[in-house]
């Protein structure tokens, strides 16, 4: 699964450098996906936070249609 969401990750028009998708874990039917949301050094977000957040958010609305994980 991971595999996948960097493909479509790295294949996306937002694409930035060093987003990854690390984890993946389904919740009532979606699948979540986590990696580094990079925020600044006071831990506030920055403008690749919201680009990650919405490149994950875009991943789980893709790929939760798709496929489900098996316990």
């Amino acid at each position: 699964m991971l595999i996948e969401a960097n493909r479509i990750i790295r294949e996306h028009d937002e694409y930035m450098h060093g987003m990854e998708a690390t984890e993946v874990e389904q919740k009532d039917g979606v699948l979540v996906f986590r990696g580094e949301f990079f925020f600044d050094q006071d831990g506030i977000p920055t403008r690749k936070t919201t680009a990650v957040f919405n490149m994950f958010k875009h991943l789980a609305v893709v790929l939760s249609e798709k496929y489900h994980l098996q316990d």
